[in-house]
């Protein structure tokens, strides 16, 4: 990873190791793992190239995704809350090969309140060209509140808990 050397690994909190984009067990996924520097989280990945569209470039679902998982990463262990994405933008400034090193970069834009912020990811190639970014608002979520919604199964909001939360 091209990330300085302050940067150090991010435990993933669930034990749900079946997320397209960051489960090691999921056979399928990107399997995206997270460094942070406590202002950056960042992540590498080469994406296979069955994940392309036409003409051999990466498809613009996959870096949605790197996108969106990375901001999700970021708003989850940067303010330590449990997030649902509300809205996201994208702009796609240029394709990214697949079978090549890409790195992604997330941060805090704001925090609006204690239950939304802004956070926003850019997804670079292995030249360090920027190849899309994203701004993207979340909503920031109390393990207490998620249990109460039941939009999250109870073993990765226990999780969470455990690894976030002071009760």
């Amino acid at each position: 990873m091209q990330t300085e050397s302050a940067f150090s690994p991010l435990k993933n909190f669930t034990s749900d190791r079946l997320c397209f984009a960051c489960g090691k067990d999921n056979p399928f996924g990107l399997h995206m793992t997270f460094l942070t520097d406590g202002r950056i989280v960042a992540s590498e990945v080469i994406v296979p190239s069955y994940m392309c569209g036409w003409g051999d470039l990466v498809h613009g679902g996959i870096i949605a995704t790197l996108l969106d998982e990375t901001m999700s990463w970021t708003a989850i262990h940067l303010l330590k809350r449990l997030i649902l994405t509300r809205t996201m933008e994208i702009e796609f400034i240029q394709p990214a090969a697949p079978n090549t090193p890409l790195r992604t970069e997330g941060r805090i834009e704001r925090q609006i309140k204690n239950t939304e912020a802004e956070v926003g990811a850019v997804l670079y190639n292995s030249e360090n060209q920027v190849c899309a970014r994203a701004k993207g608002r979340f909503a920031l979520l109390s393990a207490k509140l998620m249990r109460r919604m039941k939009i999250m199964d109870d073993r990765t909001v226990d999780d969470f808990a455990r690894c976030y939360e002071r009760d």
